[in-house]
């Protein structure tokens, strides 16, 4: 009986220090399963942290590309205003890199300010952009202007043998308006349009034989006479420097020549103001009247 009660005693302490070592590893698990899922909580949270910048630096890249094509066009565009103008390289070369700097110290730029900046930089090429769609606006105008001008030649490798104004007549003798120049020709040499516009007469006119008349649109209309044949018809489309005609001396005429005039709004004028820009040569300031 007196061993009993240690019997007993022992297997208490036994049992207790088996239900210790339970309750340890009991904690123990606990302790691990909790840090299972704080680990797993950061995991999740560093994803959707990492799947969020991703989606911030795909739709920065996506911003940069829209602004790469933006800069491409300007600069395509810029390329193309520097030939119309005829404007020389150096200031107007866009392949050309620009140089710039700054001093340090140097820190990290942070994402909005990033997109910010990127803002900044789109309103700013969409703002040149729409400066230079003007601008190429205006020089097309005044290309087309220019194209149909009356200031090229209605012949080449040629002369003026006689000018516009009072002269003596030809044929017939006594005093003579000449409404256009004459220019020296061989017959069958090819007759020019000096600007671009439409044909609006091709036929016989009394007095200057095979005519063909252009009209330039902006109140100019140009007339070709005296030719051998007519290669154009009413209604042609013609650009400065197409053939319209043949040289040679039908109608009222003394030999193979071009007789040239300028017609602005319905009044005849001197052809000189515009062959001038041409380069137009008079033969030695000696004048061979043609008719």
């Amino acid at each position: 009986m007196q061993a009993r009660p240690g019997m007993a005693a022992i297997a208490l302490v036994t049992i207790g220090v088996g239900l210790g070592a339970i309750g340890d590893g009991l904690v123990r698990d606990l302790h691990h399963d909790r840090l299972k899922v704080a680990v797993q909580e950061q995991e999740r949270t560093l994803e959707a942290t990492r799947r969020e910048a991703q989606r911030e630096v795909n739709a920065l890249a996506a911003r940069m590309a829209e602004l790469q094509a933006e800069a491409n066009r300007l600069n395509a565009l810029g390329e193309r205003l520097t030939r119309a103008a005829q404007l020389g390289d150096g200031e107007f070369d866009f392949d050309k890199p620009v140089g710039i700097g700054g001093a340090g110290p140097v820190s990290d730029m942070q994402a909005r300010a990033l997109r910010d900046g990127m803002s900044g930089l789109d309103a700013q090429l969409r703002h040149s952009g729409n400066q230079l769609s003007v601008l190429e606006a205006l020089l097309f105008n005044r290309e087309l202007d220019r194209s149909s001008l009356p200031t090229g030649l209605p012949i080449q490798q040629s002369y003026i043998t006689s000018n516009f104004g009072y002269r003596a007549d030809p044929l017939g003798g006594g005093s003579q308006f000449h409404k256009g120049v004459d220019f020296e020709a061989n017959t069958g040499d090819p007759v020019l349009t000096v600007a671009d516009g439409v044909v609006t007469y091709s036929g016989v006119r009394s007095g200057y034989g095979n005519v063909i008349e252009v009209d330039h649109g902006n109140g100019y209309v140009t007339r070709y006479a005296h030719n051998s044949r007519l290669t154009r018809q009413v209604g042609d489309l013609v650009r400065r420097g197409e053939e319209v005609a043949k040289a040679g001396s039908t109608g009222r005429s003394t030999g193979a020549h071009v007789h040239f005039e300028v017609w602005e709004n319905g009044v005849v004028v001197n052809p000189a103001q515009f062959l001038g820009q041409a380069g137009a040569p008079v033969a030695g300031g000696k004048v061979v009247t043609r008719g």
